[in-house]
Formats: structure tokens, C-alpha cells, sequence
């Protein structure tokens, strides 16, 4: 069974990282996030679930109004063959939850560590971050400098992308 959002609250406040969560109802895209979650400040994310025809496996996390070109980003990660999304039973597998909710905090599930974490780099640029507590009607805020800090601490070595700066086209 995967780790759901009192496993996730636990693992915080025993990173001593502060967190508040807010309940709304399930969201499955941007703009219905953007819609229901009030005022809540702080940087707003989206999450790409990704994998590459070797089945090696990216958590992209991005700020919510970026655009991600794959092909560019493809030979920025140095993947092989096209990036795509993950399905949904990978995606539960690997992460422990459903499209939709797939959030950085979602590494918790990953126990054989697959994944490779990508972190936008414009998040840094706010006090806090806003992410889903692997689940779609909840929303969880902690200071953005405790993103890495709480990767780190699952394990894991995040690539930081300036994704406000054009990646290199794929030659």
C-alpha cells in the first residue's frame, strides 16, 4: 500500500519542515487548480510524470505557467529516445498515486528509487512552495528552500533547471 498524506505530514514535521495544507475540491489540471485554490501564496507547481523508451523515469516539477518543451528537454536530462508521459498504472506503481495528484512529494512511494528529480529552478524564487499531498483535493505549502531539502532527505540528488531560460533545441 503507498504512503498517503499523514505518512507525508509525519515525514515533515519529523524534517522539522513547516507545512500547512488546505482542502479544496480534486483537481486534474492547472486550471482547475488555479480556480479552486484561493488565495494561497507562494509558487504554484505542476508535475510531469516522464519516462524514455530505456523506461528510465523523471519527476519534473515545474512552475505551473511554464512551458515544457520535451523534445529540449529530452537532451538536456540525456534521455534516449523521446520523453512521454507515464501511464497511470506506472505512475501508481512508481509514485503511489493517480493523474492528477502527482506532486514531488510523491518520492515517498518511490522505494526502489526510479525516479530522477527535476526541479524548476523559478521556484526557488519564492518564500513557498504549494504542492498536492499525494492527493488531488489537498494542497500542501512549505517554505521553497525545504523542496530540496526534503528530496535530499528521501534520497535523492535533484537537477535544478532554469526553465524561464530557452533549454537547447534538439539539434
Amino acid at each position: 500500500m503507498p504512503l498517503g498524506e499523514d505518512d507525508l505530514l509525519a515525514r515533515l514535521d519529523a524534517l522539522a519542515i513547516p507545512h500547512e495544507t488546505v482542502a479544496h475540491d480534486p483537481v486534474f489540471t492547472v486550471e482547475e487548480s488555479q480556480t479552486l485554490r484561493g488565495q494561497l501564496g507562494g509558487a504554484h507547481v505542476k508535475n510531469l510524470f516522464l519516462r524514455d523508451k530505456k523506461k528510465r523515469l523523471w519527476l519534473v516539477t515545474v512552475l505551473e505557467d511554464r512551458q515544457v518543451d520535451l523534445k529540449a528537454l529530452k537532451k538536456r536530462l540525456g534521455a534516449q529516445g523521446s520523453l512521454s508521459f507515464g501511464d497511470a498504472d506506472l505512475l501508481m506503481a512508481v509514485c503511489g498515486v493517480i493523474p492528477g495528484a502527482v506532486t514531488p512529494f510523491a518520492i515517498l512511494n518511490d522505494v526502489d528509487k526510479r525516479l530522477s528529480v527535476v526541479l524548476d529552478a523559478g521556484i526557488f524564487d519564492h518564500d513557498h512552495v504549494n504542492a498536492h499531498p499525494l492527493r488531488n483535493d489537498k494542497t500542501t505549502r512549505i517554505p521553497a528552500q525545504d523542496l530540496k531539502r526534503f528530496v535530499a532527505a528521501e534520497g535523492y540528488d535533484a537537477e535544478i533547471v532554469d526553465f524561464g531560460a530557452p533549454l537547447a533545441p534538439e539539434s
